[in-house]
């Protein structure tokens, strides 16, 4: 095995300092001194500010398809109704820039596998605690499925803490029990 590909051989460099680190890019740099200057809520506000600024010049309209979902949708979702779950490129055409939904991210790689299915809902949320800041959120338009449950992604790994997953009523469509039988 190559010393270079793993840390244990350059222990001592790396705790005397003497390790060389790759120089941070001009962004990176720029991110780190805002970071250090800002407190977390405002940092949440400038991105929501950018995030707001790209949308408003984004060739693809959001709105719209946003709109039309809701317009679709007859009634409220409420615990046990029983929901099919859209395609991922009806789901995708709802998501702005960021992969997002009114603020609510579709994670292709917990999400994915409950795509095209029926699935019965748990509860609608109405608030939720935010573990960033530890404070109590209002929700408008989210929906816990029964046993959907997060078990990790590629990007972070195997989780076993079993999240249950934040789903937009948007991305479901209600099916009514006697149909499904």
């Amino acid at each position: 095995m190559d010393p270079k590909e793993c840390q244990f051989q350059a222990i001592q460099e790396i705790s005397e300092g003497k390790e060389k680190t790759p120089p941070r890019s001009l962004k990176r740099n720029f991110i780190l001194f805002v970071r250090r200057r800002i407190t977390p809520s405002q940092e949440r506000k400038l991105y929501r500010r950018v995030d707001e600024l790209i949308e408003k010049f984004s060739t693809k309209k959001l709105a719209d398809t946003v709109a039309t979902a809701l317009e679709n949708k007859a009634e409220p979702l409420k615990a046990g109704d029983l929901v099919l779950i859209k395609s991922k490129e009806e789901i995708e055409a709802t998501l702005n820039h960021l992969g997002r939904l009114r603020g609510c991210s579709f994670m292709e790689d917990a999400m994915g596998p409950y795509v095209g299915t029926v699935q019965r809902v748990l509860k609608p949320m109405e608030r939720f605690v935010d573990e960033r800041d530890l404070t109590v959120k209002k929700a408008k338009g989210l929906i816990l499925l029964d046993g959907v449950m997060c078990q990790g992604t590629t990007t972070f790994g195997r989780c076993d803490r079993s999240c249950l997953l934040f789903w937009r009523e948007e991305w479901m469509e209600k099916i009514h029990e006697e149909s499904a039988l």
